[in-house]
């Protein structure tokens, strides 16, 4: 299989690897109906019920950018998927954020039961790594890059784990502006970020190159969030698909918290510039990555 970043139009892009990564989730996840059916059940209520596949898409436009063929780069991204649906289902518990609407339908532990969606979570973790463990398509060298590379976006010190548990401590005090910037790196652009170097390391990239990458996700990691932020603001739960306002009800650290809505909107245009700007640093096509940034800051859900 070639690659299928020739395409620079982002949309049309992340619709086409959608297809591509639910295919092969579908492969990699136990079936429904193979014991124990309902954990099973857990897991692919949760994968399948209609995410963006934005982390996967990035792992595949990245690598593409460099050339690497689809087939080896699309286990990785379905690794993604897993423990970013992980951590939402995670997320959603009672004793985290205590939400009862995940991708528009009730989350894990509203429909399976709390305990059930604990070991759902624990199983794609495990999964995940699996993965690409299992991928014969990459060499051993190279399967050990992007383990090591997923456990550190994924865990602690820097990475997703450490970003929930500062997001937490961060609940009703007051966080300033540093404090707010290092809980979106680690908790949301840590993952961001590890998939666009992962797509890079995959595809060959050199030092230099792979700092360029790195450059890109961070920022686009920070883009996603704060527009996050926003729309949890201004927009609706149909349009989200999940609980708006939340994140102020539950007084978390946010950009309109922190900083307002006009300059919560400037921040998302200066970030949007310098996570095209890094893109172009890349040397490299880079027409498909500038246009995956422009779909994250102009996006409503």
């Amino acid at each position: 299989m070639g690659n299928i970043s020739t395409a620079i139009n982002a949309k049309q892009f992340l619709a086409a690897t959608r297809l591509l990564v639910d295919t092969e989730l579908d492969q990699l996840i136990p079936k429904e109906t193979d014991d124990p059916a309902r954990l099973h059940g857990a897991i692919r209520w949760s994968v399948f019920a209609g995410g963006k596949r934005f982390r996967p898409a990035l792992v595949l436009a990245v690598g593409g950018t460099f050339s690497a063929a689809t087939d080896q780069l699309l286990r990785t991204a379905c690794a993604f998927e897993m423990i970013h649906t992980y951590s939402l289902i995670h997320d959603d518990l009672p004793s985290m954020d205590d939400d009862d609407l995940r991708r528009g339908r009730p989350t894990c532990h509203i429909k399976f039961g709390e305990a059930t969606a604990i070991l759902a979570g624990d199983a794609l973790q495990a999964l995940a790594f699996q993965t690409i463990a299992a991928d014969e398509t990459l060499s051993t060298e190279i399967r050990v890059r992007i383990i090591a590379e997923l456990s550190r976006a994924a865990g602690t010190p820097s990475g997703m784990v450490s970003g929930q548990a500062r997001d937490l401590d961060g609940e009703s005090r007051t966080v300033d502006a540093a404090a707010l910037d290092q809980i979106h790196l680690q908790k949301t652009g840590a993952l961001i970020c590890g998939a666009a170097r992962c797509g890079a390391t995959i595809g060959g990239a050199n030092d230099d190159e792979l700092e360029a990458v790195t450059g890109y996700g961070r920022n686009l990691g920070m883009l996603f969030q704060i527009t996050d932020d926003l729309l949890d603001v201004t927009a609706s739960a149909s349009a989200m698909g999940k609980t708006p306002g939340k994140d102020a009800r539950a007084s978390k650290a946010t950009y309109p918290a922190v900083h307002g809505i006009d300059a919560t909107r400037r921040q998302i245009d200066a970030v949007r510039q310098s996570a095209s700007g890094a893109a172009k640093s890349i040397n490299r096509p880079a027409e498909l990555l500038i246009s995956i940034v422009d779909l994250i800051a102009d996006r409503e859900s």
